[in-house]
């Protein structure tokens, strides 16, 4: 894509932050709606793995978009995964979310440990879709594909 050729552009431009999603996943869909109600500055985009931009984006960053097992935040141009990802995203949030950053006194691989457990249980718990999250018209803008 050119730069400039279209009004998504600057939201691929790395200005705002991506939250790359699994928009089948029942858990997830929930996960990007508590966003939406609480991102009130309306900070971050989204973009579903099973979308092209997701899919470029879960490629570029070393994850397998047909693998779905971790969760990834693009910001800055850096890559951030698993629950440093949540941590940062919540923190992002401002206020009392910040409070999520106390998370980071758990070893990583302890909290990925327990994040990689839910990831791959996800389906059978808390369900699937057969299509991805269709955002509200007003919410629209924020979604990447």
């Amino acid at each position: 894509m050119k730069a400039g050729c279209c009004p998504e552009q600057a939201m691929h431009d790395g200005a705002a932050p991506v939250i790359v999603f699994d928009g089948v996943c029942a858990l997830c869909s929930r996960w990007v709606r508590f966003l939406l109600r609480f991102d009130r500055r309306g900070r971050y985009r989204f973009a579903a793995m099973q979308g092209a931009y997701g899919r470029q984006l879960m490629v570029a960053h070393g994850l397998d978009p047909d693998d779905p097992l971790s969760f990834l935040l693009v910001e800055q141009g850096r890559a951030h995964t698993d629950t440093d990802a949540i941590v940062r995203v919540l923190a992002g949030l401002g206020g009392l979310w910040k409070l999520a950053l106390l998370a980071r006194l758990l070893p990583r691989p302890l909290r990925d440990r327990g994040y990689r457990w839910l990831a791959r249980n996800r389906y059978r718990w808390f369900g699937r879709h057969d299509a991805c999250y269709l955002p509200t018209p007003a919410q629209a803008f924020r979604f990447l594909d």
